[in-house]
């Protein structure tokens, strides 16, 4: 009896045992599914043929999809099309030879949102060593590829754009690109750690780059035309961007100039500029640069008491010249003659063609009767040469400024003087009648 009780003990405490290890592997399970349904990577189980028999709720998250609409699916559900068939060749190769496969995909959400995701899948065995089920663990990188993409179009941009140097906030360089050694002659070694005041011209004032401090640490940005000096000592003209990059608390934290050699355009401006004020066939300055001239003389006389003379002359008979000898000659002789009255000049003297064969010279500093010396000596030795293998003279008018003249009096005033130096036989000097001696 003893031995039947024992027996039936025994019977109960093993039941109870294998009920106790049930219930410590159903809580073993149910801790392992909340662990995975609660992951942050998004996880999903599928069938050998691809079917998907489980999703967490990250998964359902990623991509849009409720639970009932993905189960018994396959992944088709989520691809772009985007991404190259031989990508998913090589996973299939990889899962059917029971080897663990990891990549990129570019998929799709519900929504039809394109996103990346990093997936490691790998095959699951049962006790005959047969794979049964992918568990597919995936990483939403699209925001690591946006970054990567950036700054593969940052880096491109940096090395093939414009001229690009960027510092620290105590202006200490820390980069520079290949388009900043090609205009500046420095390797980016070379300037590591200096600041950009190597490369000070010298021919700016203080004021300039006070006021390029104020505007840069003021606003964030300064851009403008500055002159710097490069490594072999010359000194060219630069169209510089500089921007100040903030950290979240709003303090500098680098200063990026991007800036491009303007010294070509700097040419071709100045040569636009100087044909714009050039008469096109003697090259002397033209009527428009001779009034902008005569007018500065006024306003300087105006203000300083300062006295200069005007002089008006034309080539006499220069209508019979042409018309024996053909506009080509007349040509050859107005750029004969000018040449010759340009080196009888001083530096501060101004010759313009103002029309036809007429001239005016502008003479700084020069009272009356030093410009009549002056034009009676030109006249002579204009009498004396031979222009393009012709004799030919010149008429002369002359006036002095006056207090309370203007530019229309004077030229007025030179105007007929030369009137009358033609009037009386040409190839004469006449003064203004009334110009104080």
């Amino acid at each position: 009896m003893a031995e039947v009780q024992t027996d039936s003990v025994a019977k109960i405490r093993g039941e109870q045992i294998v009920v106790e290890d049930v219930e410590a592997l159903r809580q073993s399970y149910q801790q392992l599914y909340i662990a995975v349904e609660q992951s942050p990577a998004a996880t999903a189980i599928t069938d050998v043929r691809g079917r998907i028999e489980f999703v967490n709720q990250r998964f359902l998250d990623v991509t849009g999809y409720a639970r009932e609409e993905l189960i018994g699916q396959t992944p088709a559900m989520i691809q772009s099309g985007e991404t190259p068939p031989e990508v998913y060749r090589d996973l299939w190769q990889t899962l059917s030879a029971g080897r663990v496969w990891q990549g990129e995909l570019l998929n799709r959400r519900k929504s039809g949102e394109l996103y990346w995701e990093y997936e490691v899948i790998t095959p699951v065995r049962n006790d005959a060593g047969e794979v049964v089920n992918f568990v597919a663990v995936k990483e939403d990188i699209t925001e690591r590829k946006r970054q990567e993409s950036e700054l593969k179009l940052m880096a491109t941009a940096f090395e093939t754009g414009q001229a690009t140097l960027i510092t620290d906030g105590e202006m200490r360089i820390e980069r520079a690109n290949q388009a900043f050694t090609d205009i500046t002659g420095y390797r980016e070694h070379e300037v590591l750690g200096k600041t950009p005041r190597i490369f000070k011209s010298g021919r700016h004032s203080r004021e300039f780059y006070a006021e390029l401090w104020d505007a840069l640490l003021g606003t964030g940005h300064w851009q403008g035309e500055i002159w710097n000096r490069n490594k072999y000592g010359e000194i060219y003209p630069l169209w510089q961007s500089i921007t100040a990059v903030y950290d979240d608390a709003g303090r500098i934290r680098h200063f990026v100039s991007v800036f491009h050699n303007i010294a070509e355009r700097k040419r071709m401006e100045d040569e636009l500029a100087r044909q714009a004020t050039r008469d096109h066939l003697t090259g002397v300055c033209n009527r428009r640069a001779f009034d902008a001239a005569l007018q500065e003389a006024v306003w300087r006389a105006e203000a300083s008491g300062e006295r200069f003379s005007l002089l008006i002359f034309d080539i006499d008979h220069f209508k019979r010249i042409n018309d024996r000898h053909g506009h080509d000659t007349g040509d050859a002789i107005l750029k004969q003659l000018a040449a010759r009255v340009a080196d009888n000049l001083r530096s501060t003297d101004l010759l313009a063609r103002w029309g036809g064969e007429e001239f005016t010279i502008l003479l700084p500093d020069t009272r009356r009767r030093g410009t009549q010396t002056f034009a009676e000596r030109l006249r002579g030795q204009i009498a004396e040469m031979r222009l393009h293998g012709l004799r030919v003279t010149i008429s002369m008018g002359l006036t002095e400024y006056r207090p309370g003249d203007d530019m229309d009096s004077m030229l007025a005033r030179a105007d007929e003087a030369l009137y009358r130096a033609k009037s009386a036989g040409r190839n004469r000097v006449v003064a203004d009648e009334a110009a104080p001696c």
